[in-house]
């Protein structure tokens, strides 16, 4: 793959019209086979559903990235990148078969360490340390920790799609201004798919991603976050990948802490991410998603500064980012999302209102 402007292009309408064309045939085999969800109370369905669309993004940008790959071979060749569109591809079947029989938190992430180790052993592992060990340590972290997080993301209409394709673009133009074209290729091709499939996810969805899309998105992201290198050698170029993916870990971080808190399993689903405590809020789902959506926007564009300025300006950018999830974390964690918290809630504002009532008389 070249780095030409019409190359991107051709990949990016491909991809979209690719995804489009298999989404229609994805829902009528899903319908066709009883593939629905039901409502499963992780995202308050009321309608079926069908979940087999993330087999279409799998095929949609596998194809794309053949094709692509054959026109204007990898400068580095071909290995690499067919170990690693095989691993997403195995990550999604493992998601298949999860979306099919519901299995255990466990082997998924056996699956996705060994995912992990797949790619250190490529040599596109962390090397933010010199210590191969703690950078092996933090390679399979950050593979695990962000193909998690986009599965989590998969909680309401449009949401891990729409994350998918801003986190993909901010990739694709940081990877462009710096040169590196593979990243680049692959990423426009991953914006191209999740846009095609965002037209019949958005509220209200005619068809899901289930498990296999959404492993599938996360794998990709985050080995682009690893693969995109940032000019500078110092520890802010891996503040670039995280701001980029800053949503997916804000999330994933309030959920795993509100849930150990409460007692809960961190593996177990639930209506508390941050997109059903928007909808707590008294948000309509589109403005909730549409809200989370604007500020993986903003934190994108920060990311694409951040690749191209002093170390000194991209800590206080991350700091910045920092103190801005943390005031929205602690607002959000006030909303009631489990049912003690909402007797509580309501418990306390019955008080309140008796007291107020108290008073008057």
């Amino acid at each position: 793959m070249t780095g030409g402007w019409l190359e991107y292009v051709v990949v990016f309408l491909g991809a979209t019209l690719l995804c489009s064309l298999l989404l229609p045939i994805a829902i009528r085999v899903s319908w066709g086979l009883g593939l629905v969800d039901r409502g499963s109370g992780r995202k308050g369905l009321e309608p079926p559903v069908p979940f087999l669309g993330g087999m279409a993004l799998v095929l949609a940008f596998s194809c794309s990235v053949v094709v692509g790959s054959i026109i204007r071979p990898p400068a580095g060749g071909h290995r690499e990148l067919v170990v690693v569109l095989g691993v997403a591809v195995f990550l999604a079947c493992v998601g298949l078969v999860d979306d099919l029989k519901s299995l255990s938190p466990w082997p998924r992430l056996v699956a996705e360490v060994g995912c992990g180790l797949v790619v250190w052993n490529l040599g596109v592992g962390v090397t933010l340390t010199g210590v191969t060990w703690v950078d092996l340590a933090l390679t399979v972290f950050w593979v695990v920790g962000i193909t998690n997080a986009f599965n989590l993301l998969d909680n309401m209409d449009g949401l891990a799609a729409g994350l998918a394709a801003i986190a993909s673009a901010a990739y694709f133009a940081i990877a462009v201004a710096q040169g590196q074209f593979l990243v680049a290729g692959l990423s426009v091709g991953l914006v191209g798919c999740a846009v095609g499939f965002l037209r019949r996810n958005l509220y209200p969805a005619r068809i899901y991603m289930g498990d296999a899309g959404a492993l599938f998105l996360g794998f990709l992201i985050a080995y682009l976050g690893i693969k995109l290198k940032v000019s500078g050698d110092g520890l802010e170029t891996s503040l670039v990948p995280v701001l980029v993916c800053a949503i997916a870990i804000f999330d994933t971080t309030l959920v795993t802490l509100a849930r150990l808190l409460s007692g809960r399993s961190p593996f177990q689903g639930g209506q508390d991410h941050v997109s059903h405590r928007h909808v707590g809020l008294g948000l309509p789902v589109p403005v909730a998603v549409g809200v989370i959506h604007a500020a993986a926007a903003g934190t994108g564009v920060l990311a694409f500064v951040s690749s191209r300025v002093d170390p000194a300006t991209v800590w206080i950018i991350g700091g910045l980012v920092g103190v801005g999830m943390l005031a929205w974390g602690v607002l959000l964690w006030m909303v009631p999302v489990y049912p003690e918290s909402r007797h509580r809630h309501f418990s306390i504002i019955d008080q309140t209102a008796e007291e107020l009532s108290a008073g008057d008389q």
